[in-house]
């Protein structure tokens, strides 16, 4: 079969990548899927579970990633790292629509500065952080209605039980290293795991959460023109999130980024467990009034992700309603449609509480 016109997942037989590949088989059933990665046998195992589906190789640290396939896809969808972003400047080269969910905020600055002068052929969807993109998609639907953003809190609860692949931990190697945010409409440095606060969810648990570097703390000021961005992060367990805390006062994080020691610094945080709830809650203030978001999902982080994957690559295609983007760069927020994106999550069995507080007209 050849792979013309068709979707293909790069890193399509990982943890997020499978659970993907059967999320979009179940909603679009008649959408071509190449499953694709490094090794063929695992790539043809899950095209042969999802029936009607291609196994490939493609190896995003050859020069020509695509070469290989028989036919120019559709769109291509990285769900691995491109360390070179050969896979990326390959594709969107030959006018094939790319989403990447795998970058951090310097490799997505990257990428938008290499993509920059380059003829737009067809769109990127850098829909990348954490749950591919879920937070600034879905904080851009509640601030849409709230006038100018003045302060963005997120709060993000990781289950240390949780299955999570190798790239998924790859923020380990962002915890020794200062960041950039905006907060009152001026950028500064932070450390993470510094400036903790306390998070309650619906569930009536509170977690302390430790400032984390994501990309959408440089998009959504620039975007939104949000004054203030501030995601953090904390885990289901206290002694782990103190731990980590303890370890960065004493420096020994900054230590752990020699690249010599690059697996224990990862081991730290590599699970496999066997599973656990993924959540995050999202704070928006606006000149109108302020909203609560609050995500969970029960199926866990990955499942949360290859939803979140799921929505931009809808958005990408222009299977969610709207007509696909034009060529050029695109970023989540860039789609503020919170009945949409509301309605996916819920779908996919996603737990979603919004809560709105206008202030009161004058009369």
């Amino acid at each position: 079969m050849k792979s013309e016109g068709s979707v293909v997942l790069v890193g399509g037989y990982g943890m997020v990548g499978a659970q993907l590949a059967k999320l979009l088989r179940e909603r679009h059933p008649d959408l071509p899927l190449v499953i694709a990665g490094r090794r063929l046998e695992p790539a043809e195992s899950l095209a042969r579970q999802l029936g009607g589906a291609v196994g490939a190789v493609v190896d995003v640290r050859a020069p020509s990633p695509l070469a290989g396939l028989a036919a120019r896809p559709r769109a291509v969808i990285s769900l691995v790292n491109d360390p070179e972003d050969h896979l990326l400047l390959s594709a969107s080269s030959d006018g094939v629509a790319v989403l990447d969910i795998t970058r951090w905020t310097s490799r997505l600055k990257a990428a938008v500065l290499r993509l920059a002068g380059k003829p737009s052929r067809a769109p990127v969807l850098l829909s990348s952080a954490w749950m591919a993109g879920l937070v600034p998609r879905l904080v851009a639907g509640a601030a849409w209605r709230l006038g100018r953003v003045e302060r963005i809190e997120v709060g993000i609860r990781f289950s240390l039980s949780d299955q999570a692949g190798p790239d998924s931990v790859e923020y380990m190697d962002r915890l020794g290293l200062s960041f950039e945010v905006t907060e009152g409409g001026e950028e500064r440095q932070v450390v993470p795991l510094t400036d903790g606060r306390r998070v309650t969810f619906s569930d009536g648990r509170s977690t302390r959460v430790f400032r984390l570097d994501t990309p959408e703390q440089a998009t959504l000021p620039v975007v939104l023109g949000a004054r203030t961005v501030a995601t953090r992060l904390g885990f289901d367990s206290g002694a782990v999130t103190w731990g980590l805390a303890a370890m960065q006062r004493l420096g020994v994080l900054r230590l752990l980024q020699h690249p010599r020691l690059t697996s224990l610094r990862r081991a730290l945080l590599a699970s496999n467990g066997t599973g656990g709830e993924a959540a995050w809650v999202a704070d928006v203030e606006g000149e109108r009034g302020a909203a609560r978001i609050e995500v969970v999902d029960p199926r866990g982080q990955a499942h949360l992700t290859a939803v979140g994957a799921l929505m931009g690559a809808e958005r990408l295609l222009g299977l969610d309603g709207a007509p696909p983007p034009a060529a050029g760069v695109w970023l989540p927020e860039h789609d503020p449609r919170p009945e949409s994106a509301l309605a996916t999550l819920r779908a996919c069995g996603v737990q979603v509480r919004f809560e709105e507080r206008l202030k009161q007209e004058a009369a």
